[in-house]
């Protein structure tokens, strides 16, 4: 898939858990690893928004397009 996600990332430099970010964000830790290892085929816009708020970010830090 040529979008990838970097939840990881994020979650290094935050020091953050998946349970403590799927907690904050308000989705279970399942969909939180579906991001993670780019297997999601899409993405509300409402959780990017969630993601970035309780991450600190923007959306360009959280994903990223491989040709």
């Amino acid at each position: 898939m040529p979008i990838v996600v970097d939840i990881d990332v994020m979650l290094a430099r935050r020091k953050m858990s998946v349970g403590t970010l799927a907690d904050r964000v308000g989705v279970t830790p399942a969909n939180i690893a579906v991001l993670k290892n780019n297997r999601a085929k899409a993405v509300r816009f409402s959780t990017l928004e969630a993601l970035c708020e309780v991450l600190d970010c923007q959306p360009g830090e959280l994903l990223r397009w491989e040709p």
